[in-house]
């Protein structure tokens, strides 16, 4: 090797290793990254197989009479899905629809208010009815009169939109995406909020007479896909350590001599 060859080569080996930190040091950083959010998946599969328990848990629990569920010291997720039994009087005229799809058909839930004999009233889910059934004329054998029984399951109000994506109630139109209980009041003449017990039931299983609305539609089962995606950010780094592995035993050596 000549001497000019020598030096251009010394003067190339410093770059060389600083490119080689670098790119180490930022696989590093990918990696730790990835570790990161696989560990955090775990922490949320953990967290989600936990709340899927509860909730099968609270399902096989007895009903608890509204009026009990409701004087407690029980509030949001902790009365969620919570079996619950009222009775009372439906007042059909203040009915409220949801937007909603069942078995794969578009549609509406309606959210009725029901009388309890104490003067308050709860909010109830009765169920899905077909879109072209809106208007409560077209289902007149569902509208029950008198003292009726509902067994279901408590579900809170929200206090905020579930998303940016999600639509805002109109109760000009009745036509509502989200459960908020100041939306649902307005145009009602049965007093303020204060009257109303905090909470939906979700109306169980069953259809009201005419076949109208269907009860049970209530969603129970939670997306638990985090295993999946811990999976998904392990595996990712581990094939990142595998590449920076393969760069630092497979790069080329060149030659410690050559020809003037």
């Amino acid at each position: 090797m000549t001497t000019v060859g020598r030096a251009r080569r010394a003067e190339r080996r410093p770059a060389l290793r600083r490119r080689d930190v670098v790119i180490g040091l930022v696989g590093l950083f990918g990696i730790a990254v990835l570790c990161s959010l696989g560990a955090w998946q775990v922490e949320r599969l953990a967290w989600k197989n936990a709340l899927v328990a509860q909730i099968h848990e609270r399902q096989r629990w007895p009903s608890v009479p509204v009026e009990e569920l409701a004087s407690g010291n029980i509030e949001g997720s902790q009365l969620d899905y919570r079996s619950v039994s009222a009775s009372g009087v439906f007042h059909h005229e203040d009915e409220r629809a949801f937007l909603s799809t069942f078995r794969g058909a578009a549609g509406w839930n309606i959210y009725t208010p029901l009388e309890l004999a104490d003067g308050r009233f709860v909010f109830v889910n009765r169920g899905f009815v077909p879109y072209d059934r809106k208007d409560p004329a077209t289902r007149a054998a569902g509208q029950i009169v008198g003292t009726t029984d509902v067994v279901g399951v408590a579900r809170p109000f929200a206090t905020e939109k579930p998303g940016s994506f999600v639509p805002d109630n109109d109760p000009r139109t009745n036509v509502y995406f989200w459960r908020h209980l100041p939306d649902l009041l307005v145009g009602l003449d049965l007093g303020d909020s204060a009257r109303f017990i905090p909470f939906v039931i979700d109306a169980g299983p069953g259809a009201a007479p005419g076949g109208y609305p269907v009860g049970g539609t209530t969603i129970v089962e939670i997306p638990n896909n985090h295993l999946q995606y811990a999976i998904t950010w392990f595996g990712l780094a581990a094939v990142l350590a595998g590449m920076l592995v393969a760069a630092v035993f497979r790069r080329p050596r060149s030659s410690d001599t050559s020809t003037a």
